[in-house]
């Protein structure tokens, strides 16, 4: 899981997991494998290197994001 803020500011937890896509848009979109998505205050740069850092984490050894 990953923290992030939404653009009013409130923070939400997103299941890096389910992670499909992130691009900005100018904002940055997240869509999940479920076809939710997610608009956050954090860059893409942002999302990407908290993702690395979650699996990291969790002893995942595919640390590429493709």
């Amino acid at each position: 899981m990953i923290k992030l803020h939404r653009l009013n500011g409130s923070e939400i937890v997103i299941n890096a997991e389910l992670i499909e896509s992130v691009d900005a848009l100018p904002n940055t979109r997240i869509v999940l494998v479920t076809g939710n998505q997610y608009i956050v205050q954090e860059n893409v740069d942002v999302v990407i290197n908290k993702i690395k850092e979650y699996r990291r984490d969790i002893g995942t050894k595919e640390n590429k994001i493709v």
